[in-house]
């Protein structure tokens, strides 16, 4: 069988890092890299050869590999919508509707969308993409998360942990959307538990509310960590190291750190939003501002509750896994090359 050509574009590659459309990248790198029948190159100039240019990123330098890529077919993963910028970038309110057309535009040159999630397509379908869009998950290598009682103590020393504490981790960038001043409140609230926050402002005074939230992210609590950006592997070893995942976010096209979460074995507690109703259903614990202290104490201090929803956990990164979403992404790059 003739070897699958792959170039893989992102700009993640070579610019702004700790976020999850950078983490969706290196995981799908990783999985094609595995794979015999595919020759993989990144960000690689066009060339006739190649057969499938897949792009995760929308800028000028993704924009040039769309357009000038004139063999094979172009497959672009949509991770971002319009709602997915307003309370990340500065600004956003106000030059959404050129973006708009600009993203429009941009997916509608592809051969093929691939939709992280039921939600994102439907959105795409609304600003007007005509180009066909089939949904396909993010996913990743669950081994690498896998975490024994041994190991848990062993990142926490490691990691200058308190090694008695229930630990609660969200990770994610600090932005409006994604609702760190409610994880503040709730360790605030909280002050027998242990919390960390992974993650910071990675596009810096690029991002919404930059100032403000520059200076929460330094309001010292004696029970809370917060991380500032830091690398894949670091931010795995604090969610190894975690009892429960709590995420907050009031906005999300997937959710890539959820799956990180529930694949060290976490408990995942999120907002009830819309966005999570098809991807992770009923393998999640939803709540609101008013619940969440609650719930947290639940699944610190019940053991039946907490084991059952790390064997949702356990469930749900099963159906993320890297193996399986890698054969259905290989089928789609087959489908669309007959």
């Amino acid at each position: 069988m003739k070897k699958l050509r792959v170039n893989l574009v992102s700009e993640s590659d070579f610019t702004v890092q700790g976020h999850g459309v950078h983490t969706a990248f290196l995981e799908m790198r990783q999985s094609l890299e595995a794979q015999p029948d595919v020759v993989l190159t990144i960000n690689a100039a066009p060339q006739k050869s190649t057969d499938i240019t897949h792009i995760h990123t929308v800028g000028t330098f993704a924009l040039r590999r769309l357009l000038s890529q004139h063999g094979g077919k172009k497959v672009v993963s949509a991770h971002i919508v319009p709602a997915s910028l307003v309370g990340s970038i500065v600004g956003a309110r106000w030059w959404l509707p050129l973006f708009n057309g600009y993203l429009r535009r941009f997916y509608n040159r592809a051969d093929l969308v691939v939709a992280v999630s039921p939600a994102t397509r439907a959105e795409l379908l609304a600003l007007g993409v005509k180009t066909p869009i089939k949904v396909l998950g993010n996913f990743i290598d669950t081994q690498k998360y896998r975490t024994s009682p041994e190991q848990k103590v062993a990142f926490r020393q490691e990691l200058k942990l308190p090694a008695d504490r229930f630990m609660v981790v969200g990770n994610g960038q600090i932005q409006p959307r994604k609702k760190f001043e409610t994880f503040w409140a709730m360790a605030k609230s909280l002050p027998e538990l242990q919390f960390v926050w992974v993650g910071g402002i990675p596009f810096k005074v690029l991002g919404d509310d930059y100032l403000r939230l520059s200076k929460a992210m330094k309001r010292p609590l004696p029970n809370l960590r917060v991380t500032g950006v830091v690398s894949l592997a670091e931010a795995g070893r604090y969610m190894r190291a975690a009892d429960i995942m709590f995420m907050p976010s009031c906005q999300e096209t997937f959710g890539l750190a959820i799956l990180e979460g529930a694949a060290s074995g976490l408990p995942v507690l999120v907002r009830d939003i819309p966005d999570y109703h098809a991807t992770f259903g009923e393998l999640v614990l939803r709540g609101e501002d008013e619940t969440f202290a609650a719930q947290i104490l639940h699944l610190a201090e019940d053991p039946s509750f907490y084991a059952k929803w790390r064997a949702n956990s356990a469930r749900l990164a099963a159906k993320y896994d890297t193996a399986a979403a890698t054969e259905r992404l290989m089928k789609l790059y087959r489908s669309i090359l007959k």
